[in-house]
């Protein structure tokens, strides 16, 4: 009998086991010596779970009933849900298990779907989701969200961890045609087919576009209408089988969802309003122990109360390489047309963003294919690739259009009809999409389209085919526009259309309203409707009435939809209307973005183009009137000025900062120095930067007029914000205080610049206690500060102890047009490092005393790798104390020492330790004092060292003894590949050996002698160096006395050199004359050379 049972339910057995229930059977059996460790072992090696089960269950019924009736016993008593699943379920599931299969199998193998099988986790809706038309939320967002984890689909209903639990509630949000109905349909599949979440036992798909029809409903005759398979809906209401109830599409549910007026329903089998049993389905009321799954587009989904909502996902959009696959699957004959297409895409930066859309990218993409494919020189002519709004769905109507052209246009009358019944069709489908848009109906039933006059036979034509979806439900059909947009589209034709002889306001759709004539009155009433929509759903539709006026989509639709030329008479006032809604005395939103938007459609730009102008020269300032002040933060989202960076410095007022901030909230890089921003503007931009939409990575507010109570504004965002990597507020006033606090906020991770703020010994102090606790700054420029010994005493003893620091330094800027090397040392850094990379204290008077507790920390730090202490006054006193750093320090590997007090003792110092250290590649000495004694101790330390790279000698009076030295180490080194030169009273004996040494040399690339005296002997001998030579890539002979003579024989030389791309030879008293002809024959002698002369 038990070996009945066993063979009975192996089909079911290998079905419904997960992976975690077997280990559990495999363990319980091992205990009752029923499994071998060999048996075990071999099930456990097989190569899918389906074969592990039933290795197990074979083993099982060859050793008899015992064994048997083991696993029975086990299953009922350790998973009763499971044993009632496989014994009593199992038929009705499997029945189940066929129909989805069936049902959502179509299709799905079609386009990329990838890009579905990983979600993003979020934490809620952000502002702008909740209230802005979905794209406008693309535009503003440019298509990214700040987050940092995704999920992938076969973990989406269970657990985070180990001590959490699987989520009852869960929403997944994406804009309209993002792609969540496909991603519903993709899990279903998957599931059904028994390759994710195993352990659920139903998934019961419902869409609220079947939900419509229902007026009431209880729990149980909702899974029974839907499921009819499903007999026994009790098992699930009782929560004795797990389920995943999926209602997808909320934003097309015809009733809000009113959560604060719920009727508590507990009965799974009394009947209530539709909308009430969803809410007490997602409270918990009903169907408690069913997991929900609920997608939706954003803004519907803020009807949801964020506590009920235990997990939120997000589908992203397309990715580069995803958006060349889906074009190439829609254009798979012709991947020449997929490529132009794609590059038409990428040209145009708004239209790029809105296609990381699926839906839009179908869109764009035909549009786009149908102008190229249909391109003639002749056409080219008077048209332009679409870019506009308007231009893409005026060509997706034409294409969709010119489908009901009969093959032989010969036959006048056969045209003429089709256009004709393209037109009947458009107004129909026009009118009902211009009030459904109204009333926020986005599905549509039989009755619908009676209601709206709609022949029911004139839907089978392939223009409504491509426009009006139909889907067959069991007993009714609903139809819906392909997308969002295209409902849009055609409610701007025919209101465009029928404003031009109605008499009422078409808004309100009973006729019975005040008179409203003429076209530009309608006009005017359709953007003052879209102004005052709290949820801006007439945005766009107001967009694409706006670009109806425009020549290019007039010559377009012309004798199609519309009346050839007829645009003139309203466009200049409806241009004048639109620039009138901007005069707002600078109170700008999304609102009068939408407006510039509407502007840039009807093909007016002259106000946007003069801001961006000003905005490309850097010259904003004294503009920003108004009306500009809409143009820029409309330039903010689709200018390609502001990709890499938004510069709005020494431009803004504070009235003008508070109207753009809902723009400059996602600019990810964003300047606003010297703007004399005070405190009050970091009370803004602290809110700003504490918004959930926040993009700001990198912000500089140099060189403005922030104290100590403004950083403070500051650093309370910071504490929230999630986004924000780089802050810069060099030049400002914010004192000791000021510098207490930034540090401590625990979101910043990149470099925090506070050069030239006053910080002195008590802000230094306050920063080394900050460096104790802050494990997540990596970077901070503290340069010009007066932080004297005691600062740097502090900080040294900090540095012993903080472990994430990467650059503690004080450079003017990390912008690359002010200081191209600290711009460098700013980028590619790993997120955490064990100990800091980067010190420069930089003119803080720390002198001796203060380098050497640095230098004393730099015996036990392992990490370092970047010291800058330039302008320091640090003596020859100071130079042993570097130098025993040197000795025992592994990773340090450069050091700046640049215009300090060193002279010839501290030189030797340095050059002695160098034999020694095999770590550091580049040392700066400029301007110390040091001549030919510390020059030749160099020099012997370069004969011996291999690790050197890049020597800084510059300014020194090193003279000829000195250059001979080193020229003699050249010979020997074979590392060294930049030195640097200039003033350093070098003559024509140091010349001559230095020529000597590059004759035999293959390491050095860059040498600079500029501003020494080598004179027409050296040149000539420097020039037969060059013939050999073939290292050598930048040579710098300024103002060396070269003459007429010296300059032609370095010039000549460079006939037979190949390797040198610069060469500067300026100011050497060649003349104007005399700088022609040379120029000349270096171009002529080695083209891929470039000379200054």
């Amino acid at each position: 009998m038990e070996e009945a049972w066993i063979n009975r339910y192996r089909k079911q057995l290998l079905r419904s086991i997960s992976p975690q229930f077997l280990e559990e059977i495999i363990c319980y059996l091992r205990r009752l010596e029923l499994l071998t460790a060999e048996e075990a072992s071999q099930a456990q090696e097989a190569s899918s779970l389906p074969e592990k089960v039933r290795a197990v269950v074979d083993v099982l019924a060859g050793k008899g009933s015992y064994a048997s009736q083991s696993l029975q016993t086990f299953i009922e008593t350790a998973n009763s849900q499971l044993y009632l699943h496989i014994t009593v379920y199992e038929p009705m599931v499997q029945k189940h298990l066929e129909s989805l299969q069936s049902y959502y199998g179509n299709g799905l193998e079609t386009g990329p779907l990838q890009r579905l099988t990983n979600l993003l986790l979020v934490e809620g809706l952000t502002d702008i989701q909740q209230k802005e038309h979905d794209i406008l939320q693309i535009e503003a967002t440019k298509g990214l969200r700040n987050v940092s984890k995704s999920i992938p689909l076969e973990k989406l209903f269970l657990p985070l961890s180990k001590v959490s639990i699987p989520p009852r509630i869960s929403v997944t949000i994406g804009v309209a045609g993002i792609g969540k109905s496909t991603l519903v349909k993709l899990f279903v599949y998957t599931w059904a087919k028994g390759e994710i979440n195993r352990d659920i036992i139903f998934v019961l798909p419902l869409t609220f576009r079947e939900l419509n029809t229902y007026e009431k409903l209880s729990a149980e005759r909702l899974i029974c209408s839907a499921f009819p398979h499903i007999t026994e809906p009790n098992c699930i209401s009782a929560g004795a089988a797990r389920t995943l109830l999926i209602l997808d599409g909320l934003d097309e549910f015809k009733t809000p969802l009113d959560f604060s007026n719920t009727v508590v329903c507990t009965d799974p089998k009394k009947e209530i309003q539709v909308d009430n049993l969803i809410t007490n389905i997602i409270r918990g009321n009903l169907l408690q122990e069913a997991s929900v799954w609920v997608t939706s587009r954003p803004t519907a989904a803020s009807q949801i109360p964020g506590g009920l909502v235990d997990r939120m996902t997000e589908i992203r959009g397309f990715g580069a390489a995803e958006m060349q696959d889906f074009l190439d699957q829609m254009f798979l004959d012709n991947r020449d047309l997929s490529g132009q297409v794609l590059h038409h895409i990428r040209a145009n930066r708004p239209l790029h963003v809105m296609c990381t859309v699926p839906g839009f990218c179908w869109i764009s993409g035909s549009s786009i294919g149908y102008y190229l494919k249909n391109s003639t020189d002749q056409f080219q002519e008077t048209t332009v690739v679409p870019k506009t709004l308007s231009e893409i769905y005026s060509y997706y109507f034409k294409m969709a259009l010119s489908s009901d052209w009969p093959e032989k246009p010969k036959e006048t009358l056969r045209i003429e009809q089709a256009m004709n019944n393209s037109k009947k069709v458009v107004g129909s489908l026009g009118r009902l999409a211009f009030y459904g848009l109204l009333k926020k109906k986005y599905v549509f039933y039989e009755q619908d389209m009676k209601a709206y006059g709609i022949d029911l036979s004139l839907l089978q034509s392939s223009l409504c085919s491509r426009l009006l979806l139909k889907e067959e439900m069991q007993s009714f059909t609903v139809y819906y526009f392909s997308h969002l947009t295209i409902q849009e589209f055609l409610a701007a034709i025919y209101y465009y259309t029928a404003a031009k002889r109605a008499i009422f306001d078409l808004f309100t759709e009973s006729g019975m309203s005040w008179p409203k004539l003429g076209f530009l009155n309608h006009f005017k009433s359709a953007v003052q409707r879209s102004l005052q929509a709290e949820d801006r759903h007439l945005d766009i539709f107001v967009r694409f009435l706006s670009g109806l006026l425009s020549p290019q989509v007039n010559k377009l639709l012309s004798g199609w939809l519309l009346v050839k030329d007829e645009h003139n008479s309203f466009r200049s006032q409806a241009i004048n209307f639109l620039q009138g809604c901007l005069n707002t005395d600078y109170v700008i939103s999304s609102r009068t973005v939408n407006t510039m938007h509407c502007l840039y459609e009807i093909q007016h730009t002259e106000i946007a183009k003069t801001v961006e102008e000003a905005m490309k020269n850097e010259s904003l300032a004294g503009m920003l009137t108004p009306v500009n002040c809409s143009a820029l933060a409309y330039l903010l989202q689709v200018s390609d000025v502001c990709v890499e960076e938004t510069n709005l410095s020494n431009c803004l007022t504070y009235n003008i900062c508070k109207s753009l901030l809902s723009q400059l909230l996602f600019c990810h890089n964003l300047r606003l120095d010297n703007n004399q921003f005070k405190d009050n503007v970091m009370e803004l931009l602290g809110s700003v930067l504490s918004v959930k939409d926040c993009q700001i990575q990198k912000l500089s507010l140099a060189e403005n007029q922030i104290s100590n109570k403004g950083t403070k504004a500051l650093a309370r965002s910071l504490m929230v914000n999630r986004s924000l990597m780089v802050l810069d507020l060099r030049s400002n006033s914010i004192g000791p205080t000021g510098a207490k606090g930034l540090p401590c906020t625990p979101s910043l991770l990149s470099p925090c610049s506070l050069q030239h703020n006053t910080i002195k010994e008590d802000g230094a102090t306050f920063l080394a206690e900050a460096l104790l606790t802050n494990h997540r700054l990596t970077t901070l420029h503290l340069q010009k500060n007066a932080i004297g010994a005691r600062g740097a005493r502090k900080i040294a003893e900090a540095l012993k102890q903080n472990c994430s620091l990467k650059e503690l330094t004080q450079t003017g800027t990390f912008h690359p047009k002010h200081d191209h090397t600290a711009y460098l040392q700013c980028q590619d850094w790993p997120i955490l490092m064990p100990s800091p990379l980067c010190l420069s204290l930089q003119s803080n008077s720390i002198s001796s005393t203060g380098v050497t507790a640095l230098t004393a920390a730099l015996s036990s730090n392992k990490g370092l790798i970047n010291l800058n202490l330039r302008e320091n006054s640090i003596s020859k006193e100071g130079g042993p104390a570097i130098a025993h750093a040197l000795r025992t320090n592994s990773t340090l590997r450069k050091l700046d020492l640049a215009a300090n007090l060193l002279y010839d003792e501290g030189g030797k110092a340095i050059a002695l330790a160098m034999k020694e250290n095999r770590a550091l590649t580049s040392l700066h000495l400029q301007w110390n004092f040091i001549q030919a004694k510390a020059a030749t101790a160099l020099a012997q330390a370069l004969q011996f060292n291999s690790s050197l790279a890049s020597l800084d000698l510059q300014e020194n009076a090193i003279g000829d003894e000195g250059m001979v030295a080193l020229s003699a180490a050249l010979k020997v080194n074979t590392t060294l590949a930049d030195l640097h030169l200039q003033v350093a009273s070098v003559g024509v004996a140091g010349a001559q050996a230095l020529a000597e040494a590059l004759i035999v040399n293959k390491s050095l690339q860059i040498l600079d002698l500029r501003g020494n005296s080598i004179g027409v002997a050296g040149a000539k001998a420097m020039a037969n160096a060059l013939k050999v030579n073939r290292s050598l890539r930048r040579l710098n002979l300024q103002e060396n006395s070269l003459g007429m003579d010296g300059a032609i024989c370095i010039a000549t030389a460079l006939k037979g050199n190949h390797g040198l791309t610069y060469v500067n030879l300026q100011g050497n008293r060649i003349g104007q004359s005399g700088a022609k002809m040379i120029s000349d024959a270096i171009r002529t002698n080695s083209p891929d050379c470039v000379v200054d002369v």
